[in-house]
């Protein structure tokens, strides 16, 4: 995030110059099959220690090696310390577990810069590598240093990004999430996780974690013996890898218990339907 304005932008960014809104979470993998998530979605956080406020804001994409070439305009936005400010974007339309609740803002109107009219609603964020900046104006960003610029996302193979390297690549079923603050750094500050989008005003995380509490769904998430053991019956159950590979799938299980005994060792995505209700943990096979 650029945290040194000009005294010719200090007029119309003096908001953000102690705003430490930046982006916190992005997922690509939107309505994908075998994807978590229905839609894209992009999570803005205040990481300040005041309440801040965007006005005359705009996320920017551009693909990995490209110039940015689409934005959308935010509202005003005004987050107190910690708040979160979720941003739903496109959507594959052929899969998905999930629909994201309450998002803050569904993008409408998504703008070129070379004047062309709409070209759509929301933006199909690019899977695996892309770039995403967040911008103090409507100008096209041409880099994580640009003077517009308020914080910038290189992820996987992209060519541009915040210090010595780009975050990783998210998967249909993984976000890409900040770790802690903002070292200006895009490899440091991002990791892969579970996607955990969440609005302001509003305590809810996606249904997928909330499911996996209140069901109990996996009951040994460190399998040891060739068996994932359930808590309770599960249906249309689904392995996954954590790059979204779909290694097995069962449809009904009645006996509460999966044999995966042809499975290397390694981390997993399980997910199923408990009471018509989508769920899914991760495992970790010894």
């Amino acid at each position: 995030m650029k945290k040194v304005f000009t005294f010719i932008g200090l007029v119309s960014i003096s908001a953000f110059s102690n705003a430490q809104i930046v982006i916190n979470e992005i997922y690509t993998g939107g309505g994908l099959l075998g994807a978590a998530i229905t839609n894209d979605f992009i999570e803005l956080k205040n990481i300040g220690n005041s309440t801040a406020s965007l006005n005359g804001a705009t996320i920017q994409y551009a693909s990995s090696t490209g110039a940015f070439t689409q934005y959308n305009n935010l509202p005003n936005i005004t987050l107190a310390p910690g708040q979160t400010y979720l941003i739903q974007q496109g959507s594959d339309g052929l899969g998905g577990l999930i629909n994201l609740i309450n998002p803050n803002l569904v993008v409408s109107v998504l703008l070129n810069f070379d004047g062309s009219p709409a070209v759509g609603v929301g933006v199909g964020l690019a899977l695996t590598s892309g770039k995403v900046a967040l911008a103090s104006n409507a100008t096209q960003v041409t880099g994580p240093t640009a003077a517009n610029v308020l914080d910038f996302v290189g992820y996987g193979l992209a060519n541009q990004y915040e210090g010595a390297g780009a975050a990783p690549s998210p998967t249909i079923l993984n976000s890409i999430t900040r770790t802690n603050g903002d070292t200006n750094n895009n490899n440091v500050d991002f990791t892969i996780t579970l996607p955990t989008p969440q609005a302001s005003g509003t305590l809810a995380v996606n249904d997928l974690q909330n499911s996996m509490h209140k069901y109990k769904f996996v009951q040994n998430t460190f399998v040891k013996n060739d068996e994932i053991v359930f808590g309770t019956e599960v249906k249309d159950i689904k392995v996954y890898t954590l790059s979204g590979q779909l290694v097995k799938t069962s449809s009904v299980r009645n006996n509460l218990s999966l044999n995966v005994a042809e499975l290397q060792k390694g981390n997993y995505i399980v997910t199923g339907m408990v009471n018509n209700q989508p769920v899914s943990q991760k495992i970790i096979k010894d």
